[in-house]
């Protein structure tokens, strides 16, 4: 939790010495008592009855509508293009890297991490496959297919995450053959994310570049071991379109970001020779993989240098993760920032330099209006950013209850789900109209 005092500056975050909002700040909605004027070159957008947004656009600035008479359906921003990025090869930069092209507007993404088989996993590496915990009800889990089904259905979701611990794949056994009991279980996960009618399902191996203490390449795991279990995953699902293959979930405290990448490559490698030509990969930097220091740590540099057998980059794309919390940890229920100016601003701009773009799969705050705010405004700009961002994917449901501090789970009574307030709020596809 902030302090008083650092609630009372959130308070006069995004308005001007003139009482007008700055660029992405909030400026209007239901119970907002802010500045409902935007600077210049900006327009107050109407997100939802509770959030209006000064989004960048040539119309003159407007207004927001008073809280009491904002009423009616959500349309979408006035400001937004419709165009979707593509992932089939790099992104073209633009006369200034810093300037989305016309076409940018609409992400390709949005969805939720549906955690449960990474439960067990630890920070350093070390998983229990027993204590992974199948977010099935056949597995006596939470209703993840349900769950599912209700964010595609009700919410306009089109993606999930699917976090899986190495150790629960092989059955604790590193080098071994992926243990098909177990992958049977995960599997009937993946399946019921194809099954629900999105647009790509994230297979994450969910081992911070470890296996048990022991960095992938760098003392612990080989790259043969590391680029085996990728092969084997691959092969399963080599003729699937709808696969996303996420490389591993967060590295960090890796002491040689070049020797890392050379792991990643022996990964995409694999992939690509089991017969996984076409679907897009995620590669993870070091830093927890954060959108904040991707290119100041070199990850941005030394991933760029993965590619495909072919030489090629088409359908690498860059995996970045970035919280809202005042020390970034993704475990406090207010947050202090959208990210745009620390992370976004600055990515985007070296992403677009370089004809690369970037998933942003891991992102979240606690359903407070702190984390209503900033996520939503760094929702927008990735959106505005959408040559070079895909879309976000919020942490997390699944087998986590609602009250988990960052809990995305919606609940059931009889056959009708409620979101949580950020799903509703921030997230969810038919509130935002940030989709292609």
């Amino acid at each position: 939790m902030i302090s008083a005092v650092a609630l009372s500056v959130l308070g006069l975050y995004g308005l001007s010495v003139n009482a007008q909002a700055t660029e992405w700040a909030q400026c209007g909605g239901i119970g907002w008592t802010g500045a409902t004027t935007c600077v210049s070159g900006t327009v107050c957008s109407k997100i939802n009855d509770y959030y209006s947004q000064c989004i960048p656009g040539t119309a003159a600035p407007t207004t927001a509508p008073p809280a009491s008479t904002v009423t009616g359906p959500t349309p979408a921003p006035t400001a937004t293009p419709t165009s979707a990025p593509s992932t089939t090869g790099p992104a073209t930069p633009s006369s200034s890297c810093a300037t989305p092209p016309a076409s940018a507007g609409k992400l390709r993404f949005a969805g939720v991490n549906i955690a449960g088989f990474d439960f067990g996993c630890n920070s350093d590496g070390s998983c229990t496959a027993s204590a992974a915990w199948p977010p099935l009800t056949e597995y006596y889990g939470h209703d993840g297919e349900g769950q599912m089904n209700h964010f595609v259905q009700n919410d306009g979701f089109n993606v999930f995450r699917l976090p899986v611990g190495w150790q629960f794949l092989t059955n604790d056994v590193l080098g071994g053959v992926i243990n098909e009991t177990n992958f049977q279980k995960y599997d009937a996960l993946v399946q019921a994310c194809i099954n629900s009618g999105v647009a790509a399902c994230i297979v994450d191996v969910h081992n911070y570049a470890r296996w048990d203490k022991g960095i992938i390449g760098q003392g612990g795991p080989t790259d043969d071991q590391f680029a085996a279990l990728w092969g084997s995953i691959a092969t399963k699902y080599a003729s699937n379109s709808k696969i996303i293959f996420g490389v591993m979930n967060e590295p960090h405290d890796v002491p040689d970001i070049n020797r890392w990448a050379q792991s990643v490559q022996a990964a995409v490698t694999a992939i690509r020779n089991a017969g996984a030509t076409s679907q897009t990969i995620l590669l993870p930097g070091n830093n927890w993989t954060s959108a904040a220091t991707f290119v100041s740590n070199g990850s941005a540099d030394a991933l760029n240098k993965v590619t495909n057998p072919d030489g090629s980059k088409t359908n690498l794309v860059f995996d970045v993760h970035k919280y809202l919390d005042f020390d970034n940890s993704g475990t406090n229920a207010e947050c202090v920032t959208n990210n745009i100016d620390d992370a976004w601003a600055p990515l985007a701009e070296w992403l677009r330099c370089n004809g690369r773009q970037a998933f942003n799969t891991e992102t979240g705050g606690g359903n407070t209006a702190s984390c209503q705010q900033f996520l939503c405004e760094q929702a927008q700009f990735q959106a505005q950013n959408s040559d070079v961002f895909l879309g976000y994917v919020g942490w997390a449901a699944g087998n986590f209850d609602p009250s988990y501090v960052l809990g995305e789970t919606p609940t059931q009574s009889g056959s009708v789900w409620s979101d949580t307030s950020l799903v509703k709020a921030c997230l969810a596809p038919n509130t935002l109209r940030l989709l292609a």
